[in-house]
């Protein structure tokens, strides 16, 4: 699907950010996580940062200890034993060993892999293939299972057993070539995915996005990515999710794999260079620190804006969303003059000029100096940015 129209409001050039205290680097700030699986550690993470989190994940996982189709997976590589085998997450590696171990197949599991062949997508799968006792006889320098799969081909695989671990579904198409080539392949699929246990989670991450009250969304997996585009698709919300993710709402992957289906759909999100959860938090958050929706000095000091929050002068207002929009539009305009009318514009469901006054009182109401916004009789109304702004 091409990607949706711009927004016609250009936000400002990025400015690199003061040092900030901590737990008032994302002050305001608004995120989106879809992840299910060590969401905590994301959470806790940016909340001590000052962020307010909205946690909606879109897909869950089946624990590994109940999975029959692992288990039978497990018992089917025993039996038929493969000639090689690709590893492609460190994690999903030592998750397969552990589910074995609780039904008494680890050892038997670890000598058949031992007389495989095996390769690692990256350092990660290496690192495991090690722990346990294990070496490998390559591993990819980018991380990514195409490269892992094309050395597999040069080298050569008609007539072999492939097995391949696979972390959710996201590798599957990308084993086309192996059978291509003359391999048997099968694929041993670890934390497969499910639909999520809160939908109505995943409707309110999605109605926030597509209203662009939130700044940043993040994804940790490419299942994760596709389930928040289908559940906007089936709201019938696909184009403004796409728009916000365009334009002023962050899309944040952990990694190009992540990426994928979200570039596919026209967004081209935020990925760290290295491709890890740490990374991604430090890239994200240096992100939205130095790029808020707008920033202006006013005579009360900085005024910065959040998707869903004003911070002026290190404190968060409480503005509901009238107020805010107001007062996000007489920013916009840097101390000159906004019409009852262009204010009007911005006030969905509002009819007259009374509802702007209304809500320019309650705008002023929230702020610690109403004289912040002036009246400019029979003209419409200002930000005091102050002298020399």
């Amino acid at each position: 699907m091409p990607a949706a129209p711009p927004a016609t409001h250009t936000p400002p050039a990025p400015r690199a950010p003061e040092p900030a205290a901590a737990g008032t680097q994302l002050l305001g700030v608004t995120v989106g996580i879809t992840s299910d699986r060590r969401s905590d550690d994301m959470i806790a993470s940016l909340t001590r940062k000052g962020a307010r989190v909205v946690h909606a994940p879109t897909m869950r996982i089946v624990p590994l200890a109940e999975d029959e189709q692992l288990l039978a997976g497990t018992r089917d590589v025993i039996a038929d034993p493969p000639d090689d085998v690709l590893v492609t997450t460190g994690i999903g590696l030592r998750g397969w060993v552990e589910a074995a171990d609780a039904v008494g197949l680890a050892d038997d599991l670890l000598a058949t892999l031992g007389r495989a062949r095996l390769l690692a997508r990256g350092p990660k799968a290496t690192g495991v293939i090690r722990a346990n006792g294990l070496r490998e006889a390559w591993s990819a320098s980018s991380e990514q299972t195409a490269e892992a799969v094309q050395h597999m081909v040069d080298e050569g695989v008609a007539g072999r057993s492939v097995v391949v671990q696979l972390h959710g579904a996201a590798d599957q198409r990308q084993l086309a070539p192996l059978v291509e080539a003359g391999a048997r392949v099968r694929g041993v699929a670890v934390y497969r995915w499910l639909p999520p246990e809160d939908p109505e989670a995943v409707q309110r991450l999605v109605d926030l996005v597509a209203a662009g009250r939130v700044d940043a969304v993040v994804f940790t997996s490419a299942p994760g990515a596709v389930a928040l585009l289908e559940a906007a698709d089936a709201a019938g919300r696909r184009e403004e999710v796409l728009r916000a993710l365009a334009t002023g709402t962050v899309a944040c992957a952990v990694g190009d794999v992540t990426a994928e289906p979200l570039r596919a759909a026209g967004v081209d999100p935020l990925v760290p260079d290295r491709w890890r959860l740490g990374a991604l938090l430090r890239t994200l958050t240096e992100h939205l620190a130095g790029n808020p929706l707008d920033r202006v000095a006013t005579a009360r000091g900085e005024l910065v804006l959040r998707a869903q929050a004003a911070v002026l002068d290190g404190q968060v207002l409480d503005l509901a969303p009238g107020p805010l929009a107001v007062l996000r539009r007489l920013a916009r305009a840097r101390g000159a003059v906004v019409t009852r009318e262009e204010l009007l514009s911005v006030l969905p469901g509002a009819s007259d000029a009374h509802a702007v006054e209304v809500t320019v009182a309650r705008l002023r109401s929230g702020l610690p100096s109403p004289d912040l916004v002036r009246t400019l009789v029979k003209r419409g109304y200002r930000l005091d940015v102050g002298e020399g702004a």
